[in-house]
């Protein structure tokens, strides 16, 4: 059965598209290689925790979108976006693999007429130099006169309330100006302003920027976090009189590490190296490591030993109230914690199961209760549920990594 739109990848970047898509009336495919995927979201559930909602995934199917692994559907459709991941590989640039196996698959089936959208992270030229050449080469057809060829970075805020797919721009840049145009057709219909950029180069690269200002902002404030301990400064009262000014600052604010599935690129295939974001992901990186100092600290400084101690981490998901825990933190600092010797235990409402190293961490059930008993609390992520002010109350030491707690009521990072 013919359809609008191809959405190939069916993760996080992918499935808030489709979603979009589907919503907006238009009629979509979701393509993966891997049956999982495909098979929990045929049955109504998120195949990716914080994506999408049981629901929302329901509303998704009733409104015609079709999760599918067969490749013979992609050359049924007018639009085709590539989301399929790209992680970081050995020597710190993406791995484009996962992009080059789908614009394989799609080349094969690729129709004229047809526009081709990229929204993966990738670097500048991918579009225009790997993307262009697999799918020309795949399909006999050309780039910019058979079919159209754009990219658009996926800029997702999972979770936010007031962040959505339509009240956030879509920047393109097309291989031509009709390029250009076809991509801002397509995007026009899912949100509320299209920014068009000069090319694709320019396009790929507001990506690159926009995830690494917030890394390099993040490791500032991380730094400043050590320094503020060290001078005995209330760093988290420094930001809050500082975002005062109405011009020239930003907010950011420090935490035990960077998680999410924006991660800083430092270097660019056989580009000069970007210094500031490898000191900036250095930062960033001993962050774990600086909480599990400073609440072996804690705890020696109230006559108790890490080795021994009952230490209960509270939310272990990289970002609040949802159960994605890519990136998160928090297994680095558990595994640290047991190399010192403590019984490591943890509570959070979206995350029922735990293992670090293939071992189960130990669950607790009653919140205050397991604060009481535990030597240290350390508070990773602030889920709304949590009573900030009577969790200080209950525990017998707790350590703030996030400053939501009530001034003077916990230690802070």
């Amino acid at each position: 059965m013919p359809a609008d739109l191809a959405v190939i990848g069916l993760g996080h970047h992918g499935l808030p598209l489709a979603q979009a898509a589907t919503a907006a009336g238009v009629d979509t495919i979701g393509y993966d290689t891997d049956p999982r995927p495909v098979a929990e979201l045929a049955a109504g559930r998120s195949p990716v925790d914080g994506s999408l909602t049981v629901p929302e995934i329901r509303r998704m199917l009733s409104g015609g979108f079709r999760p599918t692994t067969d490749p013979a559907e992609l050359g049924r459709v007018r639009t085709a976006v590539l989301c399929t991941p790209t992680p970081l590989g050995p020597d710190h640039t993406l791995d484009l693999t996962a992009v080059t196996d789908a614009a394989r698959a799609l080349a094969a089936r690729l129709r004229p007429h047809t526009t081709v959208l990229l929204e993966s992270p990738v670097p500048p030229g991918t579009t225009e130099g790997l993307l262009r050449d697999v799918l020309e080469t795949g399909s006999g057809l050309r780039a910019g006169r058979d079919f159209h060829l754009a990219y658009s970075p996926g800029r997702l805020d999972p979770g936010s309330r007031t962040h959505g797919f339509a009240g956030t721009p879509k920047v393109i840049g097309g291989l031509t100006p009709a390029c250009t145009e076809s991509a801002a057709a397509f995007y026009g219909r899912l949100t509320d302003k299209v920014v068009r950029a000069r090319g694709p180069r320019e396009a790929e690269t507001v990506k690159l920027l926009e995830t690494n200002f917030r890394h390099v902002n993040i490791a500032l404030v991380n730094e400043m976090a050590v320094l503020c301990h060290e001078l005995g400064v209330d760093l988290w009262d420094v930001i809050r009189c500082a975002e005062t000014k109405p011009f020239g600052f930003q907010a950011f604010r420090p935490g035990p590490g960077v998680g999410g599935h924006g991660v800083p690129v430092d270097t660019v295939g056989a580009h000069r190296p970007l210094r500031l974001v490898e000191l900036a992901g250095q930062v960033n990186e001993r962050m774990p490591q600086y909480v599990v100092q400073r609440a072996a600290t804690l705890l020696n400084e109230h006559g108790k030993s890490a080795r021994g101690a009952r230490v209960l981490l509270l939310g272990i998901t990289y970002k609040p109230d949802l159960p994605d825990r890519q990136g998160s933190p928090a297994d680095e600092i558990a595994r640290r914690l047991m190399d010192l010797g403590a019984a490591v235990s943890y509570h959070d409402p979206h995350v029922p199961d735990w293992r670090v190293r293939d071992l189960p961490v130990p669950r607790a059930d009653s919140l205050y209760e397991a604060a009481a008993h535990a030597d240290l609390t350390v508070l990773l992520q602030q889920h709304r549920t949590y009573d900030l002010q009577g969790l200080a109350v209950k525990a017998q030491l707790l350590l703030d990594t996030r400053g939501a707690t009530p001034t003077g009521t916990a230690h802070r990072l």
